[in-house]
């Protein structure tokens, strides 16, 4: 069996949660360490509403970065 076939699933949630936000808001890879740090360090909560504010808030343009500048207000307050 080729190695590369064979993916290993996330040890963590947040590990999955990462690889959804990063899957649809279409993260750059320069970008996904900062969606792994985010979703490690802060409540899924958050995440998942920052995720949803920018679905619905971003009809245009890059969505990833509209989801950090909605998460960094998110974590102001």
């Amino acid at each position: 069996m080729n190695k590369r076939a064979a993916k290993k699933p996330p040890a963590f949630e947040w590990q999955d949660l990462a690889l959804r936000v990063i899957k649809e808001l279409g993260i750059p890879g320069n970008k996904r360490s900062s969606v792994f740090q985010i979703c490690k360090k802060y409540k899924k909560t958050i995440v998942e509403k920052a995720m949803s504010d920018t679905k619905e808030l971003c009809k245009t343009g890059e969505k990833w970065r509209y989801f950090f500048k909605v998460i960094n207000e998110k974590l102001k307050k």
